[in-house]
């Protein structure tokens, strides 16, 4: 390449490093809140130099608090719910999906500490520059469409503990917290992933001691069909995979020089155990509520999830509705970094959205997410298969066009990703590569997903 070429790329595209936005009122904004501790960096690579963060165990804290909450019980509780399946054919399919699926996002999580990029700048290097705008844009939507959910849960949990508050004042709650900590960034929420976990973890065992001895009388319904488990599956692998979209975003602050293999189980440990738990809780309950009236009612014909969970907790008195409420206002753990990935995969689409800081689109997420949320809390579970299901099948084509990339173009190594190209087009990978790698990641996908789409149970 020429160097007119290489300086036509600099002069179009590098604006969209952080250190050039254009001047004015942003940029006393954006220097007052530097001084106070909130993250203003943009969407360049983090250079080698810069990830000095050793502590790795943040990687499985992470992703356990964000797993390990009322949005994994409420999708262990579709299956018996939702698509009408027993406890023991729910735990088998959750079991078995959750130990396959949880491989992906951990996977993705070395990304991060090994190349310093954001998920969607990495799509970039497969994608190719103007390729990636595709997934970044499914990205913006996909992460938009998660907060929603989660606020819906967390909302609804919360307006559960008194008759004073309903779902429309829950879900602004859930929302105003999970802005205030991805508003401050990176630090911050790792910070918060480091205790977030610990109200649920509390209450679940609580959940349980209180009405354990009520799940062994779960009502038994008859042998699922074939469409009926697969679309579970697929419904709880989409929200296992999905998260492969943003993992490589919490480790960019990390060295490079960490073990691989380190990075990859403490983020598989963290979403596994905490999936896996969720998961299996939220089927056991949904399983027997029909045959506990008090659950039943709390349930709401399987609309609810924190209906369920208070009644669960009512023969506890006061410590019940606390634990709820803390269950409530753990919901950001999930809702953090979901947000903050929307706003750097927006930042992505275009050099013009890299030039308005990452903070200014935690605002925009939170005045769409707010009054969606309060429209879709009245379906519930409906709401949650179709943007699963949409996340589900996108995200997977993703994972599979990068990790192709990954292993077959750039032999699994990552010195042969140069961090000075992320921005420029005629730097990136050639257009007939991906010509050839999309079409084939959809053409082996398709047979999978949309199938599970489309037959839902009668």
């Amino acid at each position: 390449m020429s160097s007119s070429e290489d300086v036509k790329d600099i002069s179009i595209l590098d604006g969209a490093s952080s250190v050039d936005r254009s001047e004015g009122w942003f940029t006393s904004v954006t220097d007052f809140l530097t001084r106070w501790g909130v993250e203003t960096n943009g969407i360049d690579p983090i250079l080698p130099e810069d990830r000095t963060d050793t502590k790795l165990y943040q990687m499985f804290f992470v992703w356990f608090s964000a797993n390990l909450n009322i949005l994994a019980f409420g999708t262990g509780s579709a299956g018996p719910a939702f698509f009408g399946l027993g406890l023991r054919d729910s735990f088998i399919i959750l079991v078995v999906v959750d130990l396959i699926s949880c491989v992906i996002p951990a996977y993705f999580a070395v990304f991060g500490p090994k190349l310093g990029m954001r998920s969607m700048v990495l799509a970039r290097y497969s994608w190719g520059y103007l390729g990636s705008i595709l997934p970044s844009a499914f990205t913006v939507f996909s992460m938009q469409g998660f907060l929603i959910l989660n606020c819906i849960i967390g909302g609804q949990t919360l307006a559960s503990v008194s008759s004073h508050l309903d779902d429309t004042l829950g879900i602004v709650i859930i929302g105003v917290i999970s802005l205030l900590v991805t508003f401050c960034g990176y630090k911050v929420i790792h910070w918060y992933e480091m205790i977030a976990w610990i109200p649920s973890v509390i209450t679940f065992i609580v959940m349980l001691g209180l009405g354990g001895h009520h799940l062994t009388q779960a009502p038994t319904p008859p042998p699922p069909s074939t469409s009926t488990i697969i679309s579970f599956a697929t419904t709880t692998a989409s929200s296992v995979i999905s998260w492969c979209i943003m993992t490589p975003d919490y480790g960019v602050y990390h060295t490079n020089k960490a073990s691989t293999m380190r990075v990859f189980l403490y983020s598989y440990a963290g979403f596994f155990i905490a999936s896996l738990a969720g998961h299996m809780l939220g089927a056991a309950f949904a399983a027997a509520a029909p045959g506990v009236p008090s659950w039943e009612a709390g349930f709401d014909g399987g609309n609810n999830v924190g209906g369920l969970l208070q009644a669960v907790l009512k023969p506890s008195g006061g410590f019940g509705k606390f634990l709820t409420v803390l269950v409530a206002l753990s919901v950001p753990s999930a809702c953090a970094p979901t947000m903050y990935t929307f706003a750097s995969s927006l930042m992505t689409i275009h050099v013009w959205f890299a030039r308005v800081p990452r903070y200014v689109y935690t605002i925009i997420s939170e005045a769409i997410l707010i009054p969606v949320a309060i429209v879709g809390a009245t379906h519930f579970y409906a709401t949650f298969v179709d943007v699963l299901s949409v996340i589900g099948y996108w995200s997977t084509v993703f994972a599979a066009i990068v990790i192709t990339e990954h292993l077959i173009f750039r032999k699994n190594d990552p010195a042969r990703y140069d961090l000075s190209k992320w921005c420029k087009p005629r730097r990136t990978p050639p257009r007939n590569r991906c010509r050839l790698l999309v079409p084939v990641c959809l053409r082996n996908h398709r047979p999978v997903h949309v199938p599970s789409m489309l037959q839902m149970p009668v």
